[in-house]
């Protein structure tokens, strides 16, 4: 029998994608609407502020997708959904007395699908009751089929300045397989129009490892994505999660890539943008030379959180809408995911937190030694440990599971430094794994490594 090759067996473990620690398979009902308004309450005035929207509604689904999000042709939906916004922006303004917005951004699902007056009543509504500093980024997440001059125009004119194209792949038979017809020429409009309306910082998300997606596929699409000169991508591995998103029961798991083949085509699609001048950035992030996410990772200031790799320094995430996530000094808090019950708390005057987790100083010294490692794929845990536990030795245990790392080329150790090789990096998350105390402890379905 042929033995398996190491990396394949590394690419094949499940771990989390750390956009938090801990991550969310292990908030609890601990944390709810009551000590959500106690941990905002108790936010100092100058706390700079990172606001995250949900918008969960698109016009269609697309069958890769994990997100929470939910189908809608009709408007009144969206009206309502608006409406229950406002609400709970002024119950978050009333309760916390910090102010000062540094980092905005809406997600979903489409928030696009707002259009551009609700989408203006809203940000008129958060500048009324918050401070946005003058270089806050706000950015939006869009569909390029639901692009037009007219939404464009009025996403510049209500403030935002950084928007996000999802793309995925630009393959028609890779599009077919996934739900999501999206021929080049329709984001190659949708940029277009949204440069004419202003914009110069646009991102586009791509993804491997899609069913039917082969390594010609990848370049294909990253060479496609990189003749639109977009500031920044994204270039995420498909997550194939059927019991956490239903809708990809529909895809044909038969279909997808295996471990050699996802680990050739990330490979490969790096280098088709590390050649057109995009800087590597973290686990699967890319930009241009002067676009700020890449002077932060010169300036060994990169941060990540719930949407990625990010810029933003706030020291307090909160969050808005239907499924949610903030995090505060305190811990982490989620909003109900359903619609329903999320609106019937907002209108009773109650927050809609439903799960959460307080962070221990434990927590919160592994979730820096973590970001570290994700961010800047080295990190010295023994001074993190002694600075923020008084104890140098407090991550020492991690030692055993980080030995098999450094046998297989991953990583390379000197004292407590650890750093991810440049072969290791696409198993960075097996790394960051090591200092993870409630892995061992729960269990919770991941995503592959790769």
């Amino acid at each position: 029998m042929t033995a398996i090759p190491s990396n394949l067996v590394l690419a094949e473990k499940s771990v989390p994608r750390y956009t938090s620690y801990p991550t969310a398979p292990h908030f609890s009902d601990a944390v709810g609407p009551d000590q959500f308004a106690e941990w905002l309450g108790a936010l100092p005035v100058d706390t700079r502020l990172s606001l995250y929207l949900h918008v969960p509604y698109c016009r269609e689904l697309c069958t890769y997708c994990g997100c929470h999000t939910r189908a809608t042709r009709k408007n009144e939906p969206l009206d309502a959904y608006a409406e229950t916004l406002a609400r709970e922006i002024d119950m978050v303004a009333r309760t916390s007395p910090a102010r000062e917005v540094v980092h905005a951004h809406w997600g979903g699902g489409t928030p696009g699908l707002l259009g551009g007056a609700r989408l203006r009543a809203l940000t008129d509504s958060l500048r009324g009751h918050f401070n946005f500093s003058a270089k806050a980024e706000i950015s939006i997440e869009l569909d390029p089929r639901h692009v037009d001059g007219d939404l464009a125009l009025a996403l510049a004119g209500a403030g935002f300045n950084r928007v996000s194209l999802g793309v995925q792949d630009f393959n028609p038979h890779v599009q077919k397989a996934i739900g999501r017809i999206q021929p080049f020429e329709v984001v190659e409009r949708a940029v277009g129009l949204l440069r004419v309306a202003g914009f110069r910082a646009i991102n586009l998300d791509l993804m491997y490892g899609l069913p039917f997606q082969t390594e010609e596929d990848v370049v294909n699409t990253a060479e496609l994505a990189a003749s639109l000169a977009p500031s920044r991508l994204a270039l995420f591995g498909y997550a194939h999660a059927p019991w956490f998103a239903k809708r990809q029961t529909l895809i044909d798991a038969a279909a997808l890539p295996g471990a050699a083949e996802r680990l050739r085509q990330a490979a490969t699609a790096r280098k088709t943008l590390a050649d057109r001048g995009y800087v590597a950035i973290g686990l699967d992030h890319f930009a241009l030379p002067d676009d700020p996410m890449a002077v932060a990772l010169r300036a060994g200031n990169l941060r990540r959180n719930f949407q990625g790799y990010t810029v933003d320094q706030a020291e307090a995430l909160l969050p808005f809408g239907a499924s949610s996530i903030g995090r505060l000094p305190q811990g982490y808090a989620q909003n109900a995911a359903d619609v329903g019950s999320w609106r019937r708390a907002i209108e009773a005057g109650r927050f809609a937190t439903v799960k959460g987790i307080a962070l221990s100083r434990d927590d919160l010294a592994r979730a820096a030694v973590i970001e570290r490692l994700m961010c800047d794929f080295s990190v010295d845990y023994g001074v993190i440990a002694e600075n923020m536990l008084g104890d140098v030795a407090a991550f020492d245990a991690a030692e055993a599971d980080l030995a098999q790392l450094i046998r297989e080329g991953v990583a390379s150790q000197e004292g407590r430094r650890v750093s991810i090789t440049e072969a290791g990096r696409p198993f960075m998350r097996l790394v960051a794994a090591a200092f993870d105390a409630y892995l061992p402890t729960r269990a919770a379905r991941h995503s592959v490594a790769v």
